[in-house]
């Protein structure tokens, strides 16, 4: 029999919804480089999701390439970008972010986030280094909602972190890779409306979220960052056919699709998590989102890796292994009721 796939929250091609739209409009002309109707008519549904109507939005294809691009194009050539140590553009994109000229400062976390006052301790103590001249200067900062860990900055969290970066004239960029699953978390307080107003620059994911592929950039101040779809060219990014991404997005922003794609996750990840408590496991840390992290004895993790596909993430000092569960957009009933009766 085949495994039972948890591994990851982007197994699954697209949304029913998409497909659709994209099989209707396959034969139909339009211009490239999102020029088209599609992406035009998506821009401005996230214009209004956001309540940012003069806002830039642009489609990239997968995070790597969106956070690469952007802390490139938000950076001056100095400068490096604060991130969580366990932050997704510290540990999983290959050094993607080093590889164009920009070095990660990381910081310790708590469960994934980073705080205000780590932000202003990085801060004050660059300036206050006489040597700050030989030295990597901070010069924004990377978060991202959920976390790594599948944990959620709160508001007030964020206006916190929001603060600490325009007191000190630094944009704060946000990673939504996952966004669609902290907005259908009921534990959630932040909308996209509050990332609008206190990001500089911030993504929506699509990737993991219920589209084939895509990430939709916004940038609430229009022209924040001026001749993005050149550096975007320049970095490879561009899509010729813009309208693929534009029709993803267009048709994510239909009738709240986007806002309500993730509830199958969290009620499939809750689901799980009680079977786990109910039965004894025990998880690493809290996080209220579609990512469960068990910290399983070493006969533990083999014998549920028989049987399921899990994601490995690190190995404890104390001999457990963090092992990760992630539920998607299609993640089935009867694939949880047997999850749960492999537990």
């Amino acid at each position: 029999m085949e495994k039972l796939s948890f591994a990851s929250d982007y197994m699954e091609g697209a949304h029913p919804a998409i497909l659709k739209k994209l099989v209707e409009t396959n034969m139909e002309r339009s211009a490239g480089y999102g020029y088209d109707k599609f992406s035009e008519s998506a821009r401005n549904k996230i214009r209004e999701a956001c309540a940012a109507p003069d806002a830039d939005v642009y489609f990239l294809v997968g995070g790597t390439q969106t956070n690469a691009v952007m802390i490139d194009a938000l950076l001056r050539p100095y400068q490096g970008v604060i991130a969580a140590k366990s932050g997704h553009i510290s540990v999983h994109e290959a050094g993607a972010i080093e590889f164009g000229g920009h070095k990660v400062l990381e910081t310790e976390h708590r469960d994934g986030k980073i705080s205000a006052d780590d932000i202003g301790r990085i801060l004050l103590e660059y300036r206050q280094d006489e040597n700050h001249e030989h030295m990597v200067m901070p010069g924004m900062v990377y978060i991202s909602q959920p976390t790594e860990y599948g944990t959620l900055y709160s508001l007030t969290e964020l206006k916190e972190i929001s603060r600490v970066c325009r007191d000190n004239h630094i944009p704060l960029y946000l990673d939504g890779a996952r966004l669609a699953y902290a907005l259908a978390c009921p534990e959630n307080d932040v909308t996209l409306k509050d990332l609008a107003s206190l990001c500089n620059a911030f993504y929506i994911g699509g990737t993991k979220c219920g589209a084939l592929f895509g990430e939709a950039v916004v940038i609430p101040e229009h022209d924040y960052i001026p001749h993005l779809f050149t550096i975007i060219k320049q970095h490879g990014a561009l899509l010729a056919k813009g309208r693929i991404a534009g029709i993803q997005f267009d048709t994510m922003f239909t009738d709240r699709l986007y806002d309500n794609i993730g509830k199958t996750a969290i009620e499939a990840a809750d689901k799980i998590r009680k079977a786990l408590a109910d039965k004894g496991y025990r998880l690493a840390f809290h996080s209220p989102t579609n990512q469960i992290f068990l910290s399983l004895e070493e006969h533990q993790a083999k014998e549920l890796s028989e049987k399921l596909e899990l994601g490995f993430w690190e190995n404890m000092d104390d001999g457990h292994t963090i092992m990760r569960l992630a539920t998607s957009w299609a993640t089935m009933p009867e694939d949880v009721d047997r999850l749960i009766e492999y537990l």
